[in-house]
């Protein structure tokens, strides 16, 4: 008995049997380089948006980044801290703090190893287009606003509980608006919209938040208030507090010995772990899906094909790991992944050297990254909700989509929205479902055969019905198809049935199929059923439906129906059952 090994360093083995030379290094090295500087003010970016420290954010490119290219299964996946989680993770760390956050994402990540070893990779293929618009949207939507409070320096009079109240506070705090803020906001926004156009080999965020830096100082020349990143945060060494992100790298400790919301250190209890499994769930099932997803998208854009499962246990190794040093959840980015694609990466080395990138910055550049105006990561992350939510792919789908697939996109950026992802997510794909299932049923019919259908069916007595039922019969379809054989014409003492084009049945169709067998049996007619599929003859074996007092017969096509019903028609075999 063969036993298969989990499906680690898939991406590795695949670069190996590949071939790898100097050329193919010097590709990820480029790579590395390019994306490496990407993912810095990115990652410091979204830290601070789910509610933590910037460091953290570096923290998890640093060990996740590195750690799911070394065991994942796709060659050109670069990972870290992406936009898609603000919403999940910015409730968490308000009501379970830092240690909360860590604790949480440690879970989702033995939740995904789990996912990757029951071979469920192809989970992404089951989330319906709609579905993944509608809340991406949504999460765009929710980020968008989260920054307007940076983007114009309000000073909100308290944390809100809802999306309207949030809308609410943004409101009455409009008078507390800041000239400085704004300024920077408005030219960093400039720049990201406008030098992609002009230099693209030049990353227009690099260019954005140097300019807002710039700005920034002289602003601050000018005695224009203005909030900095070291402002805002601060670190502590050897009892003193130094502004910005510590330079240095960060130390093992378990997420419950970092403090909760109270700002004392966890209390583990399983009441605690009840309370965080539904977000780390959906932490899983979404870090699952964004990373199946760029794993799909870079393979289109090399013609490579990536390991799905492998993928999974890469990024709960991540995910695992990471919070030890205080990494946040982390999971496959799409933008930096075509990056990487377009850098001229070849294999996970280059992932690899972006967390070597972000490992340098945090050694050496930390005191620097203290002028950055949270303005400018403001305006940062607002470009990124606008990509993240794909307007045109919005505005298209709900040019040219069926009602039904517009109602679910709608419903599910709606409740993104107004609630959270998880909620969205879980009525997107009950409604999905309840689409499909009416889908389906409408492909199911039943129907009466004239005389001309079949030279078999000609000169068949009067008291002799003939019926073809099409489709699948499952439980949304099962009576409706089978009602019509319910309904009884005086006289008739055979019915013929080809369901030949009957691909399955469930145990609804067997139920519903077994009730119109006792109403024939009290009306005295019998029943032939032409032409079942070996799949379809087995269920109704299993269900002890061969043989139900020489009543029911099955034949192989419509010729033998007509000869089964006409023999039982006779009086000599009116009360046996003879299979054709």
């Amino acid at each position: 008995m063969s036993v298969s090994l989990p499906p680690l360093f898939s991406a590795l083995r695949q670069t190996l049997r590949a071939g790898y030379g100097w050329g193919q290094l010097r590709g990820d090295l480029s790579a590395g380089l390019t994306v490496g500087i990407i993912a810095i003010p990115l990652a410091m970016a979204l830290a601070i948006a789910v509610g933590v420290a910037p460091q953290h954010g570096l923290y998890t490119v640093l060990v996740a980044g590195s750690l799911t290219a070394l065991f994942g299964g796709s060659r050109f996946n670069v990972t870290g801290p992406t936009a898609a989680f603000v919403v999940i993770l910015l409730p968490v760390t308000q009501q379970f703090g830092l240690g909360g956050l860590l604790l949480c994402t440690l879970m989702a990540g033995g939740i995904l190893i789990v996912l990757g070893l029951m071979r469920a990779g192809r989970l992404i293929e089951f989330i319906p287009y709609p579905v993944t618009l509608g809340f991406t949207a949504g999460i765009g939507i929710v980020i968008a606003t989260l920054q307007i409070k940076d983007l114009l320096g309000l000073q909100l009079a308290g944390p809100a509980n809802n999306y309207l109240e949030q809308l609410s506070g943004l409101w009455h705090a409009l008078p507390s608006l800041q000239l400085g803020d704004s300024l920077v906001a408005v030219v960093c926004l400039a720049v990201l919209l406008i030098w992609p156009r002009w230099v693209p080999k030049i990353p227009g965020h690099l260019v954005a938040l140097a300019v807002g830096a710039l700005l920034g100082l002289l602003l601050e020349n000018l005695h224009i208030p203005l909030a900095t990143l070291g402002e805002r945060f601060s670190y502590s060494l050897n009892g003193v507090e130094h502004p910005g992100i510590p330079p240095f790298l960060p130390a093992f400790v378990w997420p419950w010995q970092l403090p909760g919301a109270d700002g004392q250190p966890l209390a583990v209890s399983f009441e605690l772990f009840r309370q965080l499994l539904a977000p780390a769930f959906a932490i899983a099932m979404l870090g699952a899906i964004e990373s199946l997803l760029c794993a799909v998208v870079a393979d289109g854009m090399t013609g490579s094909k990536h390991d799905p499962n492998g993928e999974l246990i890469g990024q709960g190794i991540g995910n695992m790991i990471a919070p030890l040093f205080g990494g946040i959840t982390a999971t496959a980015a799409i933008a930096r992944s075509a990056a990487n694609v377009r850098a001229g990466a070849y294999s996970p080395v280059a992932a690899i050297v972006h967390a070597g990138v972000v490992l340098i910055a945090i050694v050496f550049l930390a005191p620097l990254f203290s002028y950055l105006p949270m303005a400018a990561l403001a305006a940062l992350l607002l470009v990124v909700a606008w990509n993240m939510s794909e307007p045109r792919h919005v505005q298209h789908t709900l040019r040219i989509a069926p009602r039904s697939d517009v109602m679910v996109l709608l419903t599910c950026l709606i409740l993104t929205v107004l609630f959270d992802m998880v909620l969205a997510v879980g009525v997107g794909l009950l409604l999905a479902a309840g689409v499909f299932i009416k889908r389906m049923s409408d492909l199911t019919d039943t129907a009466a055969l004239p005389k001309d259908f079949h030279q078999a069916l000609n000169d068949l007595p009067e008291h002799v019905l003939a019926y073809a039922i099409r489709g699948p019969l499952f439980f949304g379809a099962a009576e409706k198809a089978l009602s019509v054989l319910r309904r009884f014409t005086p006289g008739v003492k055979v019915v013929i049935v080809d369901i030949s084009a009957v691909p399955l049945l469930d145990m609804t169709a067997i139920a519903a199929l077994d009730n119109v067998l006792r109403d024939y049996r009290a009306q005295q007619v019998g029943l032939v059923l032409s032409g079942p599929t070996p799949r379809v003859r087995l269920q109704l074996r299993r269900a002890g439906m061969e043989q139900v007092d020489g009543q029911l017969a099955y034949v192989r096509d419509l010729p033998h129906a007509k000869a089964k019903a006409l023999r039982w028609l006779t009086p000599k075999t009116d009360a046996a059952l003879e299979v054709v």
